[in-house]
């Protein structure tokens, strides 16, 4: 009987031969175990703190984002419900007596080490002067807000002046949530 002839090593029938070998040394029993080992519980705590930190940091991130654009998941709890963005609002957009007396304070402390009478007196004065009118501002402004609080939610929340009158001390910049409103734009 006659045999067809074989094709040779590491070719098809209907193709031309390779060259035989892997290109590269056969790794040895002990390089093929050390690939294999790792261990089972990964104990590595200064890679897990920096993990844990990095998480945290956009959590932290996240959260700083989000109470500044007003977002309720991330407001204090003081921050939180409809009565109090009503009352940002309404305080964000009017302009403010009070936003004069950080500034105003300021420059008492400045004019008190002016060793002139006149001056530390009239720093003094202002200071009394833009406290006294950032009441009065706020108190009135406190009558006009309940009066919308109880045309629009029916009630007014327990320390609503307060948060008013906080808010409105502080410079529009430097308020938390930020303003969502221009001034003079407050919705009806």
């Amino acid at each position: 009987m006659a045999r067809t002839p074989e094709a040779p090593t590491g070719a098809t029938p209907d193709s031309t031969p390779t060259k035989d070998g892997k290109g590269r040394p056969t790794p040895t029993r002990r390089e093929k175990e050390d690939a294999r080992k790792r261990p089972l519980v990964v104990n590595d705590r200064a890679e897990r703190r920096r993990r844990e930190r990095e998480a945290a940091n956009i959590q932290r991130e996240k959260a700083r984002i989000g109470m500044a654009n007003g977002d309720e998941r991330y407001l204090p709890t003081r921050d939180r419900g409809p009565q109090r963005r009503f009352i940002r609002d309404f305080v964000d957009a009017r302009w403010s007596v009070g936003e004069l007396m950080l500034p105003t304070i300021v420059l008492f402390f400045i004019t008190s080490f002016v060793p002139l009478d006149v001056v530390v007196f009239t720093g003094f004065g202002l200071m009394w002067f833009v406290l006294i009118a950032s009441l009065i501002d706020i108190v009135i402004a406190s009558y006009v807000l309940k009066r919308r609080l109880e045309e629009k939610f029916g009630s007014a929340d327990k320390g609503f002046r307060f948060y008013l009158g906080m808010r409105a001390i502080y410079f529009r910049q430097m308020r938390q949530p930020k303003p969502q409103v221009k001034r003079g734009d407050f919705p009806a």
